[in-house]
């Protein structure tokens, strides 16, 4: 016999056993006070009172023992023990009460229904074949010392026979009950499988999704939802804690269904979001469901759109410029160079020359932004490409211009087209030496390489000690035609992102603390081919 025999092979099994521990006490108890009272000579008509007494303690006294002993068996063979003793001592006391008017037959009866329920198969009928053949043989050798036990012999077989009767049924429903639970246990894991893939999905999907409950905390937040609204932790705080614009776009929505929430911005540089919510019944309890939808990107296509189409325009404006503008550059060189002509005008010339290259300048960046040709990724070693980077940077830096480079960790590659992203870097650095250049006498500026621990992918940082950008032009800088200077063209910023973008790869503009600037570039991870 292998643990196999076993029906029981959990805590459902070994509930069953304490109960028919609990069961054989209770038995041996009720035996043990009938013999201590008045009343067992005239309720039974013992063969042998005084061996009656002697197997009533015993089977109580054995059935502690075994109760204490037997508690949770490994395998079938204590559980088949048990159920023998237990039929033994039964069948021991059917005989010492004087067989089947005792009633002790139905009590083996109950022992053997038990015992199929904790063995299976022909383990199980054995057990019942046991108990068949005591009450059986008991009765025949009862016979003999008491003639009129010859009448009990039906009775006997009758015993056995419901004996066989009652493992065939305990045997049938608990196989029944055993494919019930097995099927119940396959379902459960089905369910749980399948709230373990949508949890997954959710987790993993870009739309960010909140529940929020009645009292507007949060129940259920995935990691689009923490990331929009740049909040890692997010279950059971109160909407109006971290993120009260939302808060008022679910109050209006509430005030009137039909209209459509208006788009929010998270933070100074976080995207736009734009929400939409849904009432979400629960039982009683109806809970709102929100969902976060990134809309940078839509305004980005759309505006990538736009400014095809302006830049198509502005190249065939920029083409028939150019030549009354090389004409009127030509003609102010030449007046320059007039030596009739006094300071003043010779200075209203030099502004002329000024202008006009100025205006060559927007032109030229005009035509590259329309004449942009289609990016190149290349697998990177961000590493090696930016110490050659920073080396061939210094050797065109003017004596009190400096660049530092900083790296952390190894193995940081990606995939970009490596001459836009000298264009990148070098505009970036470019931009940051002339605005620390203004506040200090050695313009500084710092490169730094890492893996971002969050997202694990490759981040450089540009960083200068300038003064930063005022508060009120964050959300412009990256904007055409947008420039703080007099002698800018607000393109620089513009085409930098715009070819980050078509790598993969993401710019930014972060605060620095203790001042100056810093733009951060999140690259593509290196499997990625554009």
């Amino acid at each position: 016999m292998g643990t196999e025999n076993l029906a029981f092979l959990g805590d459902q099994g070994r509930r069953i056993l304490r109960l028919y521990h609990l069961y054989r006490l209770t038995i041996g108890l009720a035996l043990v006070l009938l013999i201590s009272s008045d009343l067992h000579d005239s309720l039974l008509q013992m063969s042998n009172p005084a061996l009656f007494s002697n197997g009533a303690w015993l089977y109580l006294i054995l059935n502690i023992i075994v109760s204490v002993l037997v508690q949770n068996p490994k395998r079938d063979l204590p559980v088949l023990g048990l159920a023998l003793m237990d039929v033994i001592l039964l069948s021991g006391l059917f005989y010492f009460a004087g067989g089947t008017p005792s009633g002790i037959g139905n009590l083996l009866i109950v022992a053997v229904a038990i015992a199929n329920i904790l063995l299976r198969g022909r383990v199980g009928f054995f057990v019942a074949a046991v108990a068949a053949i005591g009450l059986i043989y008991l009765t025949f050798y009862l016979s003999l010392s008491k003639p009129e036990a010859a009448r009990q012999f039906v009775q006997a077989a009758a015993l056995g026979t419901l004996c066989f009767a009652a493992a065939l049924l305990v045997q049938g429903l608990t196989r029944r009950l055993q494919a019930s639970e097995h099927l119940a246990r396959q379902r459960a894991e089905d369910v749980a499988n399948l709230e373990a893939l949508n949890a997954l999905i959710l987790q993993r999907m870009r739309t960010g999704i909140l529940v929020l409950d009645p009292q507007r905390q949060v129940l259920l937040a995935n990691q689009g939802a923490q990331q929009l609204l740049e909040q890692p932790e997010t279950g059971g705080m109160p909407l109006a804690e971290y993120c009260p614009d939302l808060l008022n776009r679910l109050q209006q929505w509430q005030s009137n269904p039909t209209l459509r929430p208006e788009p929010l911005k998270i933070g100074q540089s976080g995207p736009i979001v734009q929400p939409s919510f849904a009432s979400l019944q629960h039982g009683e309890k109806r809970n709102t469901l929100v969902f976060l939808e990134d809309s940078s990107h839509i305004a980005q296509k759309a505006q990538q759109l736009k400014l095809a189409s302006l830049g198509r325009l502005t190249a065939s404006i920029a083409h028939e410029i150019r030549n009354p503008l090389g004409a009127i550059s030509h003609a102010a060189q030449l007046l320059h160079e007039s030596e009739s002509l006094d300071a003043a005008d010779r200075r209203l010339a030099q502004i002329i020359q000024d202008h006009s290259r100025r205006m060559n300048l927007v032109i030229e960046n005009v035509l590259q932004l329309s004449r942009r040709r289609q990016a190149e990724p290349q697998l990177l070693d961000l590493k090696y490409w930016l110490h050659r980077f920073v080396s061939e940077l210094r050797n065109t830096l003017a004596p009190q211009q400096s660049v530092h480079l900083e790296v952390i960790g190894s193995s940081l590659q990606t995939r970009m087209d490596p001459n836009q992203l000298t264009q990148v870097l070098t505009n970036l650095v470019q931009n940051g030496l002339r605005y620390s250049g203004l506040r200090h006498a050695r313009a500084q500026v710092w490169l730094r390489l890492y893996r971002d621990p969050a997202s694990d992918l490759p981040v450089v940082e540009v960083l200068d000690d300038g003064d930063g950008v005022a508060t009120e032009q964050l959300q412009n800088i990256f904007e055409p035609f947008f420039t703080t200077e007099s002698k800018g063209t607000g393109l620089g910023l513009y085409i930098s992102r715009e070819l980050c973008e078509s790598n993969q790869a993401r710019l930014d503009y972060r605060e620095r603390p203790g001042g100056g600037s810093c733009f951060h570039i999140v690259f593509a991870h290196a499997s990625k081919t554009g």
